[in-house]
């Protein structure tokens, strides 16, 4: 941590409400050097309340930001926290006009020079992308984290053209009991309770417009600015996580922008790198933006643009494990990306498969996976908690359908993203192909290096369905996520395919798999060259932060698992539960009292595709012991399937004072058209 003493500048803190057009205001915090002069200003703009559920992590950034020279501002979107207006659709039309707005706004004021930076982590880090694709003339650079330029492909809703049911599941169940919370009477006074009914009224469950788009839509393209990269003028410095889900945004990002562009990819999971939750090492962050404001906001020259285009973290081979406190590894630069110094090469799967073991003679190789194969795929969205990665593989493997390299002679390192070639027969009109890619260690264990899915009926493209002609065959194609990793020698490369991964893909009803040709299939790897990093290496200066928020939290009476799988011998049901709140209760330094407490459940039967189930259920309650001020949000989510239809039941309520002042129940019922 960082005291203010030691900051260049002295810093004053003020809440404002940001006026639009409309007549809305939205709620901001911002932190200002204490100067004469105008400063570059820095915008977070998210949903996630900065008077509570963000504070902690906005205490440890913006207070530095503006310490070294900036005017540091966080603020809520339409509908959240204590802005004001009502809650809309994830990346709505008016969220972004909204942020361009503000970017507007802090332009002119006249403590601002005019120029504009935005970061954010997650939702904040897309909004970041998303107004930059507006260009307005003021923002001249982002810093964008953990986040998509694909809404479809890239974020909770889908990944290979099936539905992401843990992913689409738990986004839209928490933002339901998120959204469902008040504005807070002590920032918006006796107004709080009419704002708050008007927005419980006009909530709507995300899950809907997601399950009613099932392909490559309008709804999807926009806000994914994959759809036209040369929008963005403004400097970006893409940064992600080999443990987050959305690190192949960096990748393209790299590759595909006009505008100057610099990656990082470090070990993490969805977290920001200098908050060294695991898997670390953490890097000094905050220096390293800043160096990207100086350079762009002020046209200092800080050497950022003489760094190499993409700096990863190379994952070193290590036993399965759950959590690493540290990742072993190192960095690498690659000059450009696409990298010369990275080549495709391509192995076939018919040797491996005789190294296997199965006759070669059997041309196709049957693969059926009982539907609680995925079981071990650990979670979606990593956070730094003790049972977010993925277990040891063997049990998966010994679900799926394998084909193992030899030992390896040499080490070998692959960076980027590992493609598929398939010739595949399947007998019905649906199917999906899972493929895992694993390293194998000499005693057995098998850990998941990346992974990747491809739905059938999406083989010709995302934008439309093309149904199986059942019993015909054809080569399909697609890739795995990105990934560096270093298989050392004597280890062995592990394929793993196979027809189900519940609950990451929400299974298709045709249970009967697909059998795959060995002979005419093909792993493609990006093998990276030896080459000498010493000549020009990669490094970071310690992680620092601001002094952070003192937040009082009391731990739960009653211990609980973190995540935890239960098997049914009688009925054959496997059960996956996860706890995905913050845990406990939470006194923040104004008084305020903050209580969650989530779980989410995911069910399936070993053979019954139909039998997938969702369920969470969200409790929030926030008080104001001084203002006699008590609320409490519950909520349920629940998704079913049967073979035509997924059917959503939601259920929203709000409390005052013990009394219940709102309650609605939803159900949804959507054709599948392509999960």
């Amino acid at each position: 941590m960082q005291h203010p003493a030691s900051y260049p500048y002295s810093t004053v803190r003020e809440d404002r409400r940001i006026p639009l057009a409309d007549g809305v205001e939205l709620f901001a915090r911002i932190w200002r050097p204490v100067t004469g002069e105008p400063v570059p200003a820095l915008l977070e703009y998210l949903p996630y309340r900065l008077g509570d559920w963000t504070a902690p992590r906005d205490a440890q950034r913006h207070p530095w930001y503006a310490g070294h020279g900036y005017a540091s501002v966080r603020v809520d979107i339409r509908g959240h926290g204590n802005s004001g207006g009502l809650p809309g659709d994830q990346y709505s039309e008016q969220e972004t006009a909204d942020g361009v707005a503000v970017v507007e706004w802090l332009a002119a004021q006249p403590w601002c020079s005019g120029r504009v930076g935005m970061l954010g982590l997650g939702w904040g880090g897309c909004a970041g992308l998303q107004i930059a694709a507006r260009a307005p003339e003021a923002l001249k650079a982002v810093v964008t984290v953990c986040a998509t330029d694909d809404r479809y492909d890239n974020d909770v809703h889908h990944v290979g053209g099936s539905l992401l049911a843990v992913g689409a599941h738990s986004r839209s169940a928490a933002m339901l009991a998120f959204t469902g919370r008040p504005p807070d009477p002590r920032y918006v006074g006796d107004d709080w309770r009419r704002m708050w009914l008007e927005r419980l009224e006009a909530v709507e469950p995300l899950i809907h417009p997601w399950l009613e788009h099932q392909i490559r839509d309008g709804h999807w393209r926009h806000g994914s600015v994959r759809e036209d990269y040369g929008a963005i003028e403004a400097a970006v410095l893409a940064v992600g996580g080999w443990a987050d889900p959305y690190r192949d945004t960096v990748l393209r990002l790299v590759e595909h922008l006009d505008a100057p562009v610099r990656g990082i990819i470090g070990p993490w999971s969805h977290q920001y790198p200098d908050l060294g939750l695991p898997p670390g090492p953490a890097i000094g962050f905050l220096q390293e933006t800043l160096r990207w404001w100086d350079h762009w906001l002020r046209d200092i020259d800080t050497g950022v643009m003489r760094e190499p285009a993409l700096r990863s973290w190379m994952n070193e081979s290590v036993p399965p494990a759950t959590l690493y406190a540290n990742r072993p590894g190192r960095w690498v630069g690659e000059g450009s990306w696409p990298s010369p110094d990275v080549q495709e090469i391509h192995y076939g799967l018919d040797e491996a498969l005789r190294t296997a073991g199965t006759p070669s003679d059997d041309r196709f190789v049957h693969v059926r996976s009982p539907q609680h194969t995925g079981i071990d795929a650990g979670r979606f969205l990593p956070r730094g908690k003790a049972a977010d990665l993925p277990p040891d593989q063997r049990e998966e493997d010994g679900r799926s359908v394998c084909f193992d390299s030899p030992p390896l002679p040499d080490p070998v390192e692959i960076l980027g993203r590992a493609r598929l070639r398939l010739r595949v027969r399947c007998d019905g009109r649906h199917g999906q192909v899972v493929a895992r890619l694993c390293d194998v260690a000499p005693d057995g264990s098998s850990t998941l290096v990346t992974r990747g899915v491809l739905s059938l009926t999406a083989r010709h493209g995302f934008d439309d369905v093309a149904e199986w002609t059942p019993g015909a065959v054809e080569d399909v194609g697609f890739e795995l996520a990105g990934i560096a990793h270093a298989f050392p020698a004597g280890h062995r490369i592990r394929l793993a395919l196979s027809s189900a991964y519940w609950p990451w893909v929400w299974p298709q009803p045709w249970a009967g798999g697909f059998e795959v040709d060995p002979g005419h299939s093909v792993l493609g790897l990006p093998v990276r060259r030896p080459v000498s990093d010493a000549a020009a290496p990669v490094a970071f200066e310690a992680a620092e932060q601001a002094v952070g928020l003192d937040v009082h939290i009391a731990e739960p009476l009653v211990a609980r698992p973190e995540r935890q799988v239960v098997h049914d011998l009688a009925t054959g049901e496997w059960r996956l539960e996860d706890y995905p709140d913050q845990g406990g209760s939470r006194i923040y330094p104004d008084g305020l009292v903050h209580d969650e407490h989530a779980v989410e459940a995911y069910r399936i039967l070993r053979d019954d595709p139909l039998s997938a189930a969702t369920r969470s259920d969200w409790t929030i309650r926030l008080e104001r012991p001084d203002l006699g001020w008590d609320v409490t949000v519950r909520s349920r989510s629940e998704i079913t399937c049967d073979a035509t239809h997924f059917t959503a039941h939601s259920h929203l309520s709000a409390l005052e004072g013990g009394s219940v002042v709102f309650e609605r129940d939803w159900e949804h019922r959507v054709p599948r058209t392509a999960s």
